[in-house]
């Protein structure tokens, strides 16, 4: 029987979730028909046939996890016996959870945890890991009071749901940026009281962040940490960062700079659909050259939005509001858009940030 394993799935992607068969034990099946739809961090993605044959055997059920280069399925010959159901166990899948030894929590010791060992005991017994806990015995000893209180509290919040898809996609990247970009954050405020009515925010602030880059093109670059170096890129690859109910996407606008505000429209269109039914192409989610973050849809002022790797810099637009000016030494009720830029400081100097941040807002103040 020949096997065929998981491909590689780019981008760094090691494992998959399986969303549906499209095709069952004892099928004749022919090249590059669909075989399995899988879900990656970014999206869900079908893997096609690799080669014409008979399905033997289907490794792993819907809601698996199967990491790159794991059994997928097993062709086999005209007479070989056909496994009529998908085989569970005899694969592993990447749904196991390793325990590691914990951290200390912020503010805690560098030492380690402070605990007897009857309390470490308790908590092995109850399933609480001791970083969570906050001590209260004396210089920061954890007490079994503190171990069962919360002990309580998982109790009451029910079992632990592991992450997949988007959402643990989301939370490694969150972990590689808190551990690799020295970020830093400049806020400040566009005036744009003089908009005519119906002004398409989202467009507006593309192409200000277009005139950003144009006035700093070091913002719009990747950047090698191994190498400490800088590529400064003459395309702008805009990352929108989206929020859904799966978690956080972050499609990509190809060659934003050379689009019409009508262009940009249709392509915000069309990528935020693709995030509500699920039907992006890979190609859709990756190789963002700077991100811009329209936070403000939702709710808040300012914010300090996270860098991912190599991007260097985000762009994050707050609330509208109205608020007190001075305009000609007297107050004036006006529209104003809050601004946070987030830079990877290895990468990009204060006064790059600022006239970056000075150019978007000259755009926005503009009434048209």
């Amino acid at each position: 029987m020949k096997i065929f394993r998981m491909p590689d799935l780019g981008e760094g992607l090691q494992e998959a979730e399986i969303v549906s068969w499209h095709v069952n034990p004892g099928d004749h099946v022919v090249a590059d028909q669909p075989l399995v739809s899988v879900e990656t961090a970014k999206a869900i993605v079908e893997v096609p046939t690799p080669h014409p044959g008979r399905i033997n055997r289907l490794f792993g059920k819907v809601g698996d996890v199967v990491k790159v280069g794991e059994p997928l399925a097993g062709f086999g010959e005209e007479g070989e016996e056909v496994d009529t159901g998908t085989v569970v166990g005899e694969v592993q899948v990447g749904t196991e959870v390793v325990k590691e030894p914990a951290a200390p929590a912020p503010g805690k010791a560098a030492a380690g945890i402070k605990a007897t060992p009857a309390v470490r005991a308790l908590a092995r017994r109850l399933n609480v890991d001791l970083a969570m806990v906050t001590p209260t015995g004396h210089d920061g000893l954890t007490t079994s009071g503190d171990v069962e209180r919360v002990a309580r509290i998982l109790a009451e919040a029910g079992p632990q749901e592991l992450l997949r898809g988007v959402r643990k996609f989301m939370a490694q990247n969150m972990t590689l940026a808190n551990a690799e970009v020295a970020s830093a954050t400049v806020v400040d405020d566009a005036d744009v009281h003089g908009w005519r009515p119906g002004q398409d925010v989202t467009v507006r602030l593309i192409r200000a962040l277009i005139a950003g880059c144009r006035a700093e093109p070091g913002l719009n670059c990747w950047y090698d940490s191994e190498a400490v170096g800088r590529r400064v890129l003459k395309q702008i690859h805009l990352g929108l960062a989206t929020d859904s109910p799966e978690g956080l996407f972050v499609p990509v606008i190809r060659n934003a700079e050379s689009k019409t505000s009508e262009e940009l429209r249709r392509e915000v269109n069309r990528l935020r659909e693709g995030i509500q039914k699920r039907s992006l192409a890979p190609e859709d989610l990756r190789g963002n050259t700077i991100t811009l973050s329209n936070f403000g849809t939702i709710a808040g002022r300012y914010a300090a939005p996270v860098v991912l790797p190599p991007t260097v810099a985000i762009l994050g637009a707050g609330r509208i509001r109205e608020e007190v000016v001075a305009l000609n030494g007297q107050p004036a009720v006006h529209r104003v858009l809050p601004l946070s830029l987030t830079f990877d400081h290895r990468a990009v100097t204060g006064g790059e940030a600022g006239r970056f941040l000075a150019a978007v807002i000259a755009d926005l103040q503009k009434s048209d």
